[in-house]
C-alpha cells in the first residue's frame, strides 16, 4: 500500500463531510528512545491506515506526539494497533471535549528532529528531571495557595481565547519564543510553586525540566494539560477554574470547557472567540472573526483579501507573487496588533 495520502485536499474535506462515520478524535505524545523514526513512521503510517485513522503525527529520534481522530466502530483495533508497540502501549489518550468527527481529513505522519520545536540543546540538561505531575483536583488545590504562579505554556493565540483564572499569559507566537521569556518573567519567584499548564500536556514535559535546570526548585505541571484536566472536572465535580475555549490544532479550531467568551472580533471588536483561517489562501491568517463580520468580509480577514478573492484565477497568480497580505505581516493574529492592519484594505 501507499505510504502517503495522494488525493486532492479538497476532495478529502468534501468526502468528510459527506461521511456520516461517528469519528472519534484523541491525542497522545510519548517521550522514547527511536532508534529507525523513518522506518518508525512508514510501519505506523501502514497500522494506522488499516484502522481508519486520520489526523497529524510528528515522530523524532526523541518520541511521538500525534492528533488523530478514529472511526468509532475502529476504535478497539487502533488500541490494540498501539498496544503492539512498546513504548505507546499503556500511555494516555486524551479524548476531545466537544467531538463532531470533522477535525481531520486525512493521515499525515511526518518525521522531525524533534517533536515539539523548543530550541533547546538537550545535552545540555536532564531532560528526564521534569516538574511533579498534578491531577484536576491537586492542580485546584495548589493555586489556592496565593504564593503559587500559574503559567501558560501555550501561543498569546491560545490563551486568547481560554486560560485559568489568575495565570502568566506569555506575549509568545511560538513555544521557542516562550521558554526564554517565561523564564526571565519568574526570576525573582524561584523559590515559589510554579505550575505550568498547556494544552496535552507534551509542552510542559519539556519546560517543566528547563524551569528546574535553571534554578527554580518547585516546579509543577498539569498532568494531561487542558484537555484532561476538564475531563476529570466533569467526571469528578470539580470547579472549573478554566475560562473559555480551548485551542485545539485541527479543523475545530477549539473546544469549549466554559461558558465565558473572553475574546474580540479582530475585525470590529465585538465579543467573539471563534478562530478561523483568511479565506483568501494567499493570506490563510489565523484571527478571530465573528459572524457579522464574516459575511462583511465573505469569510476574509480584510476589504483586501475580499476583493482579492474575487478576481480571476490567472490575476490572482500573478499577484500573490508581489502582494503583502495580513498573514504575511502577522501569521497568527491577535486583537491589539491585528486590528491596524487595516491599512491593507
Amino acid at each position: 500500500m501507499r505510504l502517503i495520502n495522494l488525493v486532492n485536499n479538497d476532495e478529502l474535506k468534501q468526502r468528510l463531510q459527506e461521511d456520516t462515520t461517528p469519528r472519534i478524535t484523541l491525542s497522545f505524545y510519548t517521550y522514547a528512545h527511536i532508534l529507525n523514526p523513518a522506518f518508525f513512521r512508514d510501519h505506523l503510517y501502514w497500522r494506522f491506515s488499516q484502522c481508519g485513522v486520520f489526523g497529524r503525527i510528528y515522530i523524532a529520534a526523541e518520541g511521538i506526539n500525534g492528533q488523530i481522530s478514529v472511526p468509532e466502530g475502529e476504535h478497539e483495533h487502533f488500541k490494540t494497533a498501539m498496544e503492539e508497540i512498546d513504548f505507546l502501549n499503556g500511555i494516555r489518550l486524551n479524548y476531545a471535549i466537544e467531538d463532531d468527527g470533522k477535525s481531520f481529513y486525512k493521515l499525515i505522519i511526518k518525521v522531525r528532529h524533534k517533536i515539539v520545536a523548543d530550541g533547546l540543546n538537550d545535552h545540555t540538561f536532564d531532560v528526564t528531571r521534569r516538574g511533579g505531575h498534578l491531577s484536576a483536583s491537586a492542580f485546584n488545590e495548589l493555586t489556592e495557595n496565593p504564593e503559587t504562579v500559574i503559567v501558560d505554556m501555550r501561543n498569546h493565540y491560545e490563551s486568547e481565547v481560554g486560560h485559568f483564572d489568575g495565570a502568566i499569559l506569555p506575549e509568545a507566537t511560538t513555544f521557542r519564543e516562550a521558554l526564554p521569556m517565561v523564564k526571565d518573567m519568574l526570576a525573582d519567584r524561584k523559590d515559589k510553586p510554579v505550575v505550568m499548564y498547556c494544552t496535552g500536556g507534551i509542552r510542559c514535559e519539556k519546560a517543566s525540566a528547563w524551569m528546574k535546570h535553571n534554578g527554580f526548585e518547585l516546579v509543577y505541571q498539569l498532568d494531561g494539560g487542558i484537555i484532561e484536566y476538564a475531563r476529570q472536572v466533569e467526571q469528578q465535580g470539580l470547579e472549573n477554574k478554566f475560562i473559555g475555549k480551548n485551542f485545539v490544532f485541527d479543523e475545530r479550531l477549539g473546544e469549549r470547557i466554559s461558558s465565558e467568551v473572553i475574546a474580540h472580533c479582530h475585525q470590529c471588536g465585538d465579543a467573539c472567540d471563534t478562530h478561523v483561517n483568511c479565506g483568501n489562501d494567499a493570506c490563510h491568517l489565523l484571527f478571530i472573526q465573528c459572524p457579522s463580520c464574516a459575511e462583511k468580509f465573505e469569510h476574509t480577514c480584510s476589504e483586501k483579501c475580499r476583493d482579492f478573492n474575487k478576481l480571476p484565477e490567472e490575476e490572482r497568480i500573478v499577484l500573490r507573487k508581489t502582494e503583502k497580505f495580513n498573514g504575511s505581516a502577522f501569521g497568527k493574529g491577535r486583537y491589539r496588533a491585528h486590528k491596524p492592519v487595516e491599512v491593507l484594505r
